[in-house]
């Protein structure tokens, strides 16, 4: 009798009755997807993209989208490489409902589908939604106090093709609303009504060429590449709430205002926690007038400091809007600028003789000047918060929670670049990176807790799928 070793080629050629289930660990991540999330709600989604009684059989579409998502929660690369992975991995053929001998859709499948069906559409940001209610339903979102912050993909450009493009500068959300708080300041301070600028601004930037819509980024000791900024907001728990991409030359405080309005206003949110790229006075003055508290840091002065006063040795006085230095005299009031700044200037002469001078000051013309924000007192009330106890507590947690989210979509979930081209492509991108995130952690904690989808979402998703079979076509109940 002939004993077969591991090596032994008619052992490894033998027919053997195995099903794919039993070669799938019980705990495997896979595994606790399938049990705990609902994917019928694709159908739903899809429902006015396909058509019922024309065309040769479609894949189905929660097996399309379940591609998909292989790719963003194991970090995969690439379509090509996916479908590749598809073709060897068990766990990844009995996540699809395929046997060994079934045909992997080919590789170009998704990109065709996307470019005549989901191009354009809201679906992945509906698909990111959905799965987010998911975990909501559960009560494990919490999205009263959110944390907010920006992460940089490096874009599929090179950084050495570009251009350099004269551009009109872009007016502010809130200039219209700060020109009016000038306007008002000025005429209260009994000064003339500034003139209007004479033409538009325009500023240089560099464009790169294979990709226009992203922006240049330099940060630190990095190099400079071209990127995508993304906008994203979690709760203290480390859900995802929603994300937004821009391009990387663009600044935090700027993309801000616009992924507040779209996106953060949707939330029942009290409370902001961001880092110091966020401490504007139009931020803070944004937030308290919605009746939201920004959680902000300590941001000390710029620039190089010489020995002599601090900032705060200046005392401010609100009732009759003055400045009073260390040596107890008054810097007065003196004009407001058009950027919104109010300038208070002391008297040369005190000046002159005061023995601090050097200690004040290095103006030639031996005047302190001082500026200060006609928001600046949104600023304050952010900086009294900032000394509380809860307020020192809620901004510790944001390397548990963002700054935790990021190092893991970066290092599990392949967010460290992108293979797309164009903002909206990097923007669905985002969507299922977060959606795959929250989607595995809901599996995880729902796992755990012992929980299970209810019954008659599984019964749906067997129904439709045996229409599809059956009558070789969509069929929605």
């Amino acid at each position: 009798m002939k004993i077969l070793h591991k090596n032994d080629e008619n052992r490894i050629n033998q027919v053997q009755m195995v099903s794919i289930d039993s070669l799938v660990p019980k705990n495997h991540l896979l595994r606790k997807i399938d049990e705990t999330i609902d994917f019928s709600f694709i159908y739903d989604l899809i429902e006015d993209k396909y058509c019922l009684d024309n065309g040769r059989p479609s894949i189905d579409p929660i097996v399309l989208f379940k591609i998909i998502f292989l790719k963003y929660i194991f970090g995969i690369k690439s379509m090509r490489q996916t479908i590749r992975e598809i073709e060897v991995n068990v766990a990844y053929r009995w996540f699809l409902g395929y046997d060994f001998y079934d045909k992997i859709p080919y590789f170009t499948t998704y990109g065709q589908n996307y470019k005549r069906r989901f191009k354009e559409t809201d679906i992945f940001e509906k698909i990111f939604v959905n799965i987010l209610s998911q975990a909501e339903k559960q009560g494990f979102v919490d999205e009263k106090i959110q944390f907010v912050d920006s992460t940089h993909v490096k874009a599929h450009a090179n950084r050495h093709k570009n251009i350099e493009v004269k551009i009109e500068k872009k007016a502010k959300k809130y200039h219209s609303q700060l020109n009016e708080e000038i306007k008002k300041d000025r005429e209260l301070k009994g000064k003339k009504e500034l003139r209007p600028t004479n033409g538009k601004e325009i500023v240089k930037k560099v464009e790169s060429t294979t990709d226009k819509e992203s922006g240049l980024f330099h940060k630190g000791e990095h190099k400079e590449v071209f990127a995508y900024s993304v906008q994203t907001s979690c709760d203290k728990n480390g859900w995802v709430l929603a994300c937004r991409s821009y391009a990387g030359n663009l600044h935090d405080s700027e993309t801000f205002m616009d992924f507040y309005e779209k996106d953060l206003k949707k939330f029942e949110v009290r409370k902001i926690v961001m880092d110091a790229g966020y401490k504007t006075p139009a931020i803070a003055k944004m937030l308290i007038d919605d009746k939201i508290q920004p959680v902000l840091p300590y941001t000390s002065p710029k620039g190089k400091r010489k020995e002599g006063f601090y900032p705060r040795d200046y005392v401010y006085d609100e009732y009759y809007d003055c400045y009073i230095c260390p040596e107890n005299e008054i810097i007065k009031y003196s004009t407001t600028t058009r950027e919104g700044y109010r300038e208070y200037r002391s008297d040369r002469k005190k000046c002159s003789k005061c023995k601090n001078l050097e200690k004040c000051t290095e103006s030639k013309n031996k005047q302190k000047v001082i500026t200060r924000h006609i928001w600046k007192s949104y600023l304050e009330e952010c900086e009294e918060y900032r000394y509380t106890k809860r307020g020192k507590e809620e901004y510790k947690r944001r390397k548990e929670t963002i700054e935790r989210t990021f190092g893991t979509v970066k290092e599990y979930h392949g967010f460290r670049y992108t293979n797309e081209k164009g903002k909206a492509k990097m923007q669905i991108k985002a969507l299922l990176t977060f959606a795959c995130l929250n989607m595995k952690k809901l599996a995880n904690m729902m796992s755990r807790l012992g929980r299970k989808k209810p019954n008659f979402l599984i019964f749906r998703e067997i129904y439709i799928k045996f229409k599809i079979l059956t009558n070789s076509q969509i069929i929605f109940n």
